[in-house]
């Protein structure tokens, strides 16, 4: 359920970008998943580890990513 929710949401951001665009749907929720669960830094990086509160923070989090993930692209 909660993949199926993440490719709609990719579906809805790539649907915003200029035609062309090289990534699908797919491997935009593959990658944002992977950002989303990597193994978190020691406190000394100065990055916090990923604690959702709930599920609308999760898809937050997860819009976040694939935005971020979409800029870099265009970059």
């Amino acid at each position: 359920m909660v993949y199926d929710e993440l490719r709609k949401l990719a579906a809805a951001n790539l649907a915003r970008e200029k035609a062309g665009h090289t990534l699908q749907a797919t491997s935009l929720v593959h990658e944002a998943y992977l950002r989303l669960v990597k193994e978190p830094r020691p406190p000394s990086a100065g990055i916090e580890s990923k604690h959702w509160n709930g599920r609308g923070h999760f898809f937050a989090a997860a819009a976040e990513a694939m935005r971020r993930i979409l800029v870099e692209s265009a970059r």
